[in-house]
């Protein structure tokens, strides 16, 4: 993992919502396809990958997001610690990419993620984004890929109106701005 400095410093807290980023979580993708590579992640992370579209699965510690038929996003629940991630890797590393039946790459440093609490947040994402929440926001785990404002984004409903919102580091100042300046009039 290269250093980690994160582009937004802040929390915010509005009227029934709350906006703040979650610092240094492990992120890592992981591909594959067959029968061995679901095997093999299931018995290194105690956790059997999703294999339904926009689902995920989780324990305590870890939660995996079903991205495609063949990709997954892994995140960590608390803040890690270099040594945490780099253990993480390498034991998926030596028993999936090592072996050629997946790959594993950790994306720590390419995704920031946000936090959104509090009763009003599907208002404050409907504001920008075409997706219909109706259905999404009674699923507990569900995860969707669609834009908030011209962005890119992964959603996952963690709980109810309690989301974690994965964007490039790239864009992740001007969500951070349009989501603040949004939840004001909301």
């Amino acid at each position: 993992m290269l250093n980690y400095n994160s582009p937004i410093k802040d929390s915010k807290n509005y009227s029934e919502i709350k906006i703040s980023e979650v610092e240094t979580t492990a992120k890592i993708n992981l591909r594959g396809k067959n029968r061995d590579f679901i095997t093999k992640v299931g018995k290194e992370l105690s956790i059997i990958p999703p294999t339904d579209p926009n689902t995920s699965s989780g324990n305590d510690s870890l939660n995996i997001l079903w991205l495609s038929p063949d990709e997954w996003l892994i995140y960590s629940n608390n803040k890690i610690d270099q040594k945490n991630i780099n253990d993480l890797e390498d034991r998926l590393y030596n028993s999936i990419s090592k072996v050629k039946i997946g790959s594993v790459s950790n994306v720590t440093d390419h995704w920031v993620m946000i936090n959104l609490k509090g009763a009003k947040v599907y208002e404050l994402l409907s504001a920008g984004c075409p997706f219909n929440f109706n259905k999404f926001k009674n699923l507990k785990g569900a995860v969707t890929q669609t834009l908030i404002n011209h962005t890119d984004v992964i959603i996952h409903n963690k709980n109810n109106n309690d989301l974690n919102i994965f964007v490039r580091r790239s864009f992740s100042n001007h969500l951070w701005s349009w989501m603040n300046d949004s939840a004001k009039f909301i």
